[in-house]
């Protein structure tokens, strides 16, 4: 087995612009004929270099992860936001830009983000992702998530499922 030379480690400040462009290509590669195009566009425009600079700035849980210099994803993290679901911590985003999928990179990224919530004592973990979003669904349940529930997201007039993933 290969070892991938990356470092995973919280975001700072100078960080944003590279989150930025990380957020873009990641969920223009995700979403695009999932999302409508009008509100992919418009949800990508919300995460601007200042958006992401807040975000920081007021300690949000955010990873990065670096190789050969550059930003290549991220994860955001923090406690579950859904009371319906036995977890207490969840992973609300995880992306690399497409170039950096299936390379081991996620799986490192989601192992230190899984971590962290255990140092921070939330137990359990819930991960949601679009039901057309094939990548993340085969992404989740190759480490073993297992679905627990069903959401809904509205883009457009276009309701969309969601199914959440969960690990004890």
């Amino acid at each position: 087995m290969t070892t991938i030379a990356a470092e995973i480690r919280f975001a700072e400040q100078r960080d944003a612009t590279a989150l930025a462009a990380v957020h873009e290509a990641a969920w223009r590669g995700a979403y695009a004929g999932i999302i409508p195009h009008r509100s992919l566009t418009a949800m990508i425009g919300r995460r601007h270099t200042a958006w992401w600079s807040r975000a920081i700035r007021s300690g949000a849980g955010i990873l990065v992860v670096d190789f050969g210099g550059e930003t290549v994803g991220y994860a955001t993290l923090g406690r579950n936001r859904t009371a319906a679901i036995a977890a207490e911590g969840e992973i609300y985003e995880l992306y690399l830009k497409p170039a950096f999928q299936g390379l081991g990179f996620g799986r490192r990224l989601f192992e230190a983000a899984r971590s962290l919530l255990g140092e921070r004592d939330l137990r359990g973990l819930v991960v949601w992702a679009l039901a057309e979003n094939d990548m993340a669904l085969g992404f989740y349940e190759q480490l073993g998530g297992m679905e627990r529930a069903e959401g809904r997201e509205c883009f457009e007039g276009r309701s969309l499922q969601k199914i959440a993933f969960v690990w004890s």
